[in-house]
Order: C-alpha cells, then sequence, then structure tokens
C-alpha cells in the first residue's frame, strides 16, 4: 500500500511571529554589538594602507572593550538563536514550500541568513577554543560571511517589516490580545531563554572582566593562569622559536641610521614602565606591569621622522603575525614599549624573550613577540 508524506503538524502555541519578534529583538541587538565590534577589530588588525598612520592608540583599554563586548555578544547570540530558530521552524514545512517567483526569492534570502547566522558563532566559538576542523583561513571567512549576515538581515528586516512591527510591543496596532495561557507560556520562554544567555555570558566574560573572573567557568582561557600571571596563546615550541642565545642575539634596526643593539645594550638605555593589558582576539585580557625602552627612541636613534611608522620582525618560524606595522601614532606613543620585564621579571620564552613588543590599544597578536628586527617605514 502506498504511503504519502504528510508534513509534520505543529500545535505549540509558541511558534508564532510574536514569539519570534520578541526573541529577535534581542538577537538582533546582539548580532548588531557583534559586527560593529567585529568591524573594529578587524580595522585595528588589518587596516587599510590610507588609514594605518591615524589609528588612535588611546583610550590605551579600547580594544579590550571592544574585543571583550564582540567575543560576549557572540556568545550570548548561541542560545538566542538556537530559541528563534525554534519558534521559526514549522515554515520551513509550510506547503506549497514555493508559491511564486517572489516568494522564492524571499524564501532564498531566508536560507542565506540562517546559514549565515549560524556559522558565524559557530566559528567564533570554535575560534576561541583554537580548534579548526575547516580547510579554510578563519579571519577572512569571519569577515566576509559577518557582511553576507548583515546584508541578509537587514534585507529580511525590510521584507518582514510590516509583521515586525504589528508584533513589536503589546500595545503595537495589530496584535491581538493573547489567552492567558499563551501569554503565561510565552513568558516563560522568554524568562529561560534570557536565563540562558545571561548565564553563557556570566560564566565566560570574566575572561576579559576581571572583576568577574571567578566566575570564568565555561571560558577556555582565565586571565590569571600563565607564566608570569598572564594567559599565553601561542608557546616559544609552537612558534618554532628554539632557545635564544643572548651572546649571539642582536636587535637589529634599520633606517637612515641603521644600528643594531645587544641585550645589554638595551638594558642601559632609560626604562620606561607601562601599565597596559594584553587583549587577545580570542576575547581574554589582563592588564600587566611592562619595562622596557621606548619605541619611539629606537626610532629616533636610527634617525626616524616623526611622521614614520615602524615594522616589526620576530624570530619565529612558525604560525602568523610574524611581521607587524605600527603606523605613526603607535610607534610614537611613549606607552609603546619594547618590553624587556613582565610583572617586574625578565620575559620568559613563552612571553617573549628577549624582546617583545606592548602597546596601547592594540590586538594582541600584533603584540609580536621574540623581535629581531626594526625596520623604519617612510
Amino acid at each position: 500500500m502506498e504511503q504519502r508524506f504528510s508534513p509534520p503538524v505543529f500545535r505549540g502555541r509558541l511558534h508564532d511571529a510574536r514569539t519570534a519578534t520578541s526573541i529577535g529583538r534581542w538577537l538582533g541587538a546582539a548580532f548588531a554589538v557583534c559586527f560593529v565590534t567585529g568591524l573594529v577589530s578587524h580595522v585595528l588588525q588589518h587596516p587599510p594602507h590610507w588609514l594605518a598612520d591615524h589609528l588612535p592608540s588611546r583610550p590605551v583599554w579600547g580594544y579590550r572593550l571592544t574585543q571583550g563586548l564582540h567575543v560576549a555578544s557572540g556568545i550570548a547570540a548561541l542560545p538566542l538563536l538556537l530559541a528563534k530558530l525554534w519558534t521559526v521552524y514549522p515554515r520551513l514545512f509550510t506547503r506549497p514550500p514555493v508559491r511564486s517567483v517572489r516568494h522564492a526569492l524571499e524564501r532564498l534570502s531566508v536560507a542565506v541568513l540562517v546559514a549565515t547566522a549560524v556559522f558565524e558563532p559557530v566559528t567564533g566559538l570554535l575560534n576561541i577554543a583554537q580548534w579548526y576542523p575547516w580547510p579554510f583561513s578563519f579571519v577572512p571567512a569571519h569577515y566576509a560571511v559577518a557582511w553576507l549576515l548583515t546584508g541578509a538581515l537587514v534585507l529580511h528586516l525590510a521584507v518582514k517589516y510590516p509583521e515586525i512591527r504589528a508584533h513589536w510591543s503589546r500595545r503595537s496596532p495589530g496584535t491581538l490580545a493573547l489567552p492567558a495561557p499563551d501569554a503565561l507560556d510565552r513568558r516563560s520562554l522568554l524568562a529561560a531563554v534570557g536565563a540562558a544567555a545571561g548565564a553563557v555570558t556570566l560564566t565566560t566574560v570574566g575572561q576579559a572582566l576581571t572583576p568577574l573572573e571567578d566566575l570564568d567557568l565555561l571560558a577556555p582561557r582565565h586571565p590569571d593562569h600563565g607564566p608570569q600571571g598572564l594567559p599565553v596563546n601561542r608557546t616559544a615550541a609552537a612558534a618554532g622559536v628554539g632557545r635564544i642565545s643572548v651572546a649571539q642575539w642582536r636587535l637589529v634596526v634599520s633606517g637612515p641610521r641603521p644600528y643594531a643593539l645587544t641585550l645589554d645594550d638595551l638594558r642601559a638605555m632609560p626604562q620606561h614602565e607601562a601599565v597596559l593589558p594584553i587583549a587577545c582576539v580570542e576575547g581574554w585580557s589582563k592588564s600587566a606591569h611592562w619595562t622596557g625602552v621606548r619605541m619611539t627612541d629606537l626610532l629616533r636613534r636610527a634617525g626616524a621622522p616623526p611622521h614614520a611608522g615602524v615594522r616589526v620582525v620576530s624570530l619565529q618560524t612558525r604560525g602568523g603575525y610574524g611581521v607587524s606595522e605600527m603606523g605613526q601614532v603607535y610607534a610614537h606613543d611613549p606607552l609603546t614599549l619594547l618590553a624587556l620585564r613582565l610583572n617586574g621579571r625578565e620575559l620568559t620564552p613563552d612571553h617573549g624573550f628577549p624582546a617583545r613588543v606592548i602597546a596601547p590599544n592594540r590586538p594582541g597578536v600584533l603584540q609580536t613577540k621574540w623581535v629581531g628586527r626594526l625596520e623604519v617605514l617612510l
């Protein structure tokens, strides 16, 4: 006997536009914060040539704040996204699946929206854990899909605006009065979703917001765990940096008046101190006490003019970001140091011995470790 497929029947009261709109407001806010702060992060890591000399080095905690918000909002978006998809997934089974060309285009745009909305927080979460089970480079793919998600979301809001407006609040025109059980169930669902988003945020944000570090239960980094009281993302062994001989190491500075310095030469130069945060793209951050030579003093000794930038070259042989560039503002900020000491002690190998860069308001991946060369950029 031939059996015909019959679509599932959804009798739940919460798969409706009112519930979807309520959760969508929270999810939209999380995505908006995540997109804006992610754009800031991308520009600071990969500035266009015309902007590189104008990126601000103050406030010193700027990147720590924006990247902490980026990761926190991305994590909070995960339970909100799951709840949003739960409220709307019965519409996947509507019949007929395509009613017109306009309807087909609308469903296609929704498919793009759902795919990109899942891709962004999931890949971001795996990046926080430094697990990359895909063949593509994370940063350019994550950045490109963020724009695709934003475009799909704007299009979806434009198409659904009349429905969203009708269900935005209890007093919105067109919103029907709800039976008591429906209102009670909706409030319970929204409370549960809000509690889930709050819980995952509270148990992870301590990796950046140090007053909450004792609640940092689910984040992969704790701001106090690591050599010299500071976490390490890439060890010297992982970067291919072997044992560095102090007797043989030289800091080579190229410019109009090139020169080279031994570690003892650097130690003999005027030492300056700064309290600056390391703020990692994975979302953790921690302030520390740094001691070293001002970058601007090293550049001035090489004959660099005030508008010059600097290219910093690491001794690492594996991994990305072995070379970083500083524009004029960063290079000549008095808080930008070629650091030799961390929290009162000589740098450990994993923190970049014998010398590393530390600069205010700068992504951690650009705070180059194991520095071997500085090149003046005119």
